[in-house]
């Protein structure tokens, strides 16, 4: 377990202590942008990868069983997750370093301006719920602990290299689904979404739905 525990610290570092802090600017100083995205790459699949066979060896202690009920329900939040992340790929501007702020807010964006990293969270979330042992709970809670404390640190540094049109951006658009629209902020838009990105979720669940166990080892849901 301590395996496990170092592997998921050096996870959260990579992405949050080290892209989401002072370090960053101190690294592209030294090594250029290019250059840091390169070593930040490198280190990005190497803690991954120790990540997941930390996981794969760690001992573990079940502290809940999900029965048939919490995986049925489980295995629907799944959809909407699937969901918003095929939808974080259409004209996501806090993806793409902010191409895009001058504009306005459309599509996903209108809900969250964090659409993919909320579809991991979620994810997370999901699978630790499914689960409910002591090595799952470190494993999926790094990926939640990173998806949850990149949104506002990705807000910070967007606002440092955009200062004219981020005000404007944040003033349309939340963190929390759907908060700006409910704040009248914005609106919802399904036709700005489009009809492909959610049919692509749709099949990719129900693809994972039937071929979890195949997969993973471990079913989806229980009859």
């Amino acid at each position: 377990m301590i395996l496990l525990l170092l592997a998921a610290a050096l996870w959260v570092f990579v992405h949050v202590g080290i892209s989401g802090t002072a370090l960053r600017g101190r690294a592209v100083a030294a090594l250029g942008e290019k250059g840091f995205m390169i070593g930040f790459s490198l280190a990005s699949v190497v803690s991954i990868f120790l990540l997941v066979i930390a996981w794969q060896n760690a001992p573990t202690t079940p502290l809940w069983f999900a029965g048939r009920e919490l995986r049925w329900i489980l295995a629907a939040l799944m959809l909407p997750t699937l969901v918003l992340f095929m939808t974080s790929h259409k004209r996501n501007p806090t993806a793409v370093g902010g191409k895009g702020l001058g504009e306005e807010p459309r599509g996903i964006q209108r809900v969250t301006r964090h659409p993919m990293l909320w579809s991991f969270a979620l994810w997370a979330a999901i699978h630790m719920l499914g689960n409910g042992d002591t090595a799952s709970l470190v494993f999926f809670g790094a990926f939640l602990v990173t998806a949850l404390a990149g949104m506002p640190s990705i807000d910070a540094k967007l606002a440092a290299r955009h200062p004219e049109a981020w005000p404007s951006f944040t003033a349309r658009t939340s963190i929390i689904p759907f908060a700006a629209i409910a704040a009248g902020r914005n609106r919802l838009a399904l036709r700005e979404i489009g009809l492909m990105p959610p049919l692509v979720g749709l099949l990719l669940w129900a693809a994972l739905l039937h071929f979890h166990r195949h997969i993973f080892g471990v079913p989806a849901i229980l009859m």
